[in-house]
């Protein structure tokens, strides 16, 4: 399967591919709206695998480029990026590709992280809104800190929600997250409930601030 991420050389981008490359069998490919750091970012991550014994070839385009006939778009990108990267993007994807949002609307005081939950509901339904009709959007990886992900000297065991209304869609995200070494994926219903799970993003991340030996915090649901 080939998984486009777009925003690939951000945090949460940089994690999963990673993750992906070392741990599945699954092609990957880094998009940014600058090819050329695309490029740059796809080779320091075959360095860093190459590095840990596996050899792996990992490209990098324009997001255009690297969702072209990717099974798989991950719209590894902040939120307010969001509706430009699908439209960037909206005449390279069908219904046969799937989109996946992590992304999480959050706004900062003195306080700390705080949901800034849109006026869509959430923000994988802004992608669901933004996306063309025939293409579903699922909704995963949210509440993931994209620093243990991108540490592969770090092993976890975690859970990520995947949400979603078309439940092939849904099935092949679950699959692609379970793919990644402890890593569990757990179905919580509809794109209708995201901003449930957005919500608790903010909240761990303030954890994670004011606690010092909580620095990577995830969930894990018992």
């Amino acid at each position: 399967m080939r998984i486009a991420l777009c925003g690939g050389t951000g945090d949460i981008g940089e994690g999963l591919a990673l993750r992906w490359a070392r741990d599945s069998p699954h092609e990957v490919i880094i998009g940014s709206r600058d090819p050329e750091r695309a490029r740059t970012k796809a080779a320091e991550y075959e360095e860093e695998l190459a590095s840990r014994g596996v050899e792996v070839s990992i490209n990098g385009f324009a997001n255009e480029m690297a969702a072209d006939r990717a099974d798989v778009v991950v719209l590894s990108v902040p939120a307010y990026h969001l509706a430009d990267t699908i439209e960037a993007i909206a005449d390279r994807i069908d219904s046969d590709t799937t989109l996946v949002s992590p992304a999480v609307g959050m706004k900062r005081d003195d306080a700390g992280f705080h949901y800034n939950r849109p006026s869509g509901g959430s923000v994988v339904e802004l992608a669901a809104n933004a996306a063309p009709d025939d293409v579903p959007v699922i909704g995963a990886f949210h509440n993931l800190a994209a620093g243990t992900l991108a540490n592969l000297d770090v092993t976890f065991e975690l859970d990520t929600i995947v949400l979603g209304d078309d439940a092939d869609a849904k099935g092949i995200v679950m699959s692609l997250a379970a793919d990644i070494d402890g890593l569990r994926a757990l179905d919580g219903g509809g794109i209708a409930n995201a901003a449930e799970v957005e919500g608790i993003t903010p909240l761990l991340i303030n954890i994670a601030m004011n606690n010092e030996e909580l620095h990577d915090l995830g969930v894990v649901f018992r």
